[in-house]
């Protein structure tokens, strides 16, 4: 029937723990009443700044109709606003309004929470090899294959012992650094 090598895909583990942090994050966010995808939501606007419904539908990987039921609670809750694009005013730009940094203050708690509970037993090399090796799959899958030749952005994406990167791609010049408290957000 069905066979396959689980044990020996790296794209196995890094699916499995993704979901381990989704989870962990979904138990650690519900006493607090804030759900994953607000999170989400929050995450990719305090990674990227203000973001087009759709290209945060993209980023969250989910159908924007489902996105908008989502903004809109968080509307009616004061943590974002809707503004027209100035350059399209067909598009809806999304925008953290500060009601929700005591809201995102909960969040990189819950986080911090869980990413402590992942790292347990991880020393700190370990940790940022976890990350390197990680940041070059990304990186390898990122673009087109290469037939077997490595990805250039692989050096751009280097970490450097502290966790930080070391190099940015040129097209990611506009983007900021990742916030330490979205690493376990997926």
């Amino acid at each position: 029937m069905l066979k396959h090598n689980f044990e020996e895909s790296i794209g196995f583990w890094i699916c499995m723990a993704s979901r381990a942090f989704e989870r962990a994050m979904n138990e650690q966010l519900s006493p607090t009443g804030i759900t994953y995808r607000q999170c989400q939501v929050l995450g990719w606007l305090a990674l990227e700044g203000d973001l087009s419904q759709t290209d945060l539908a993209d980023r969250m990987r989910i159908e924007p109709p489902t996105l908008v039921g989502i903004l809109d609670r968080m509307e009616r809750e004061g943590w974002i606003r809707r503004e027209n694009c100035s350059d399209d005013r067909r598009r809806k730009l999304i925008r953290a309004l500060p009601k929700a940094e005591p809201i995102w203050s909960t969040i990189i708690a819950c986080s911090d929470a869980v990413r402590d509970r992942g790292n347990q037993g991880l020393t700190r090399e370990e940790q940022a090899l976890l990350k390197s090796l990680t940041s070059r799959v990304i990186a390898n899958l990122a673009g087109p294959p290469h037939a077997g030749r490595p990805s250039p952005r692989v050096a751009d994406q280097s970490i450097e012992r502290d966790g930080t990167r070391a190099g940015r791609h040129p097209t990611d010049s506009k983007r900021p650094a990742r916030p330490p408290a979205f690493e376990s957000i997926p």
